[in-house]
Formats: C-alpha cells, structure tokens, sequence
C-alpha cells in the first residue's frame, strides 16, 4: 500500500552524475536505459545480470555481485529494482543516512522519489504521476496525452528556445514578455498546417511588444 503522502513534482538533470542501479533483470533494465538517455553514468550491480541488462553494452557499467551495504553513498542517486525485498530495503536505508535519492520499483513506501510516466515529443516532456498508487493508471493518462502530442509541439517548442536566446543576447528579460499569444493552440495550428512564416511573424510581434 502506497504511503499516503503528497508528491512534490521535479525534473532530475542527471547528466554527468554517477547513478547506481541494483537489479539485472528487464525492470532495472528500462531505469538504467532511461539514466542513461539522461546523461547520467549508470552503474549496475547485479546478483544475476539478464539478457536485458546485457544488452545496455555501452550505456552502463555492470558488475555481477551482491550489493555492498554502504556504497550507495558513492553515488548521486540510486534505483533498487533487484526483486529481493531486504536488498531493496538495503538499498533504501543506506539512502537515507547517506541522503542519497532513492526509487524502489513498484515499492513507494521505499522510495525517496518516484518515477512518473513520460509522454515525450522532441524536447517536450509531460510526466504523470499518481503519487505511486496506481502505476497502470499513470502509464493509462500517459497514452492519452501521448495521443494529442504531435511533432508540432517540439517545433514550437525550439521556436520558443531560439526567442528567448536571442532576448537574453539583447540583455532583455524572458520575464517581461507576454508569452500566452505564441505559446498556444493558435500557434500549433498554424505550424501543424505548414504555415511556419505566419508562426514567426507572430512570435516576433509579440517580441516586439
């Protein structure tokens, strides 16, 4: 039963760190590739490595042994994912007294954060939670958003990155712009139906205002 408690929403940028995964079957497979695509350098320890963790060549460190009591002080964050409940529990304590963030897969009431469901389009990323009460019914409002995110919705969103570089190029504050004109369905529309020089004129009267 999850513990009942209210999820506070971040978005971890693990890019460069060292992230440890204990697990080597298809679960801690899929957490050490999402690290990974992260930029962070995944390392696996294993009592038995599957052939999905087998199969991350390149992306992670792996090493077949049990966990080592303590080392999850080592590391920027960690994901206990090995199917035996007293390592998971290990893994989760020494998280605590090292303040290390731990995520115990499919066990919320060890787990320091948690891994919501990500709808992805380009740069784009939605992510939706239920606080680990229900991941089925995550990984169900996920396909939903999934469906109504199309390849316009990163085009718009790098139009928007490019503005707001070349504002902070002019010394102006991303602040002080009235972004509801351009970041809106209005926008979507116009790039979605081809029409891309009507998107940036628009863009750029809002700059100008």
């Amino acid at each position: 039963m999850p513990v009942d408690r209210e999820a506070y929403p971040v978005t971890l940028l693990p890019d460069g760190k060292a992230c440890l995964v204990v697990g080597g079957g298809q679960v801690a497979a899929r957490k050490a590739a999402g690290l990974a695509e992260a930029g962070a350098l995944v390392h696996v320890v294993a009592s038995e490595v599957m052939p999905a963790m087998r199969e991350l060549t390149g992306l992670a460190s792996v090493e077949e042994r049990h966990y080592r009591r303590g080392e999850v002080a080592g590391y920027w964050l960690a994901v206990a994912a090995s199917g035996d409940a007293a390592t998971n529990q290990a893994v989760y304590d020494d998280g605590e007294a090292a303040r290390v963030w731990v995520n115990a897969a499919d066990d919320p009431d060890r787990c320091s954060f948690i891994l919501p469901a990500v709808a992805r389009q380009g740069p784009v990323a939605v992510a939706v939670s239920t606080s680990g009460y229900s991941p089925a019914l995550a990984s169900f409002l996920k396909a939903h958003v999934e469906a109504e995110m199309g390849p316009e919705l990163g085009e718009l969103a790098r139009l928007l990155a490019e503005a707001r570089a070349r504002l902070k190029a002019q010394g102006r504050s991303t602040e002080d712009v009235d972004w509801r004109p351009v970041a809106s369905w209005d926008m979507l529309d116009l790039i979605r139906q081809g029409r891309r020089t009507e998107a940036k004129e628009r863009l750029e009267a809002c700059l100008s205002q």
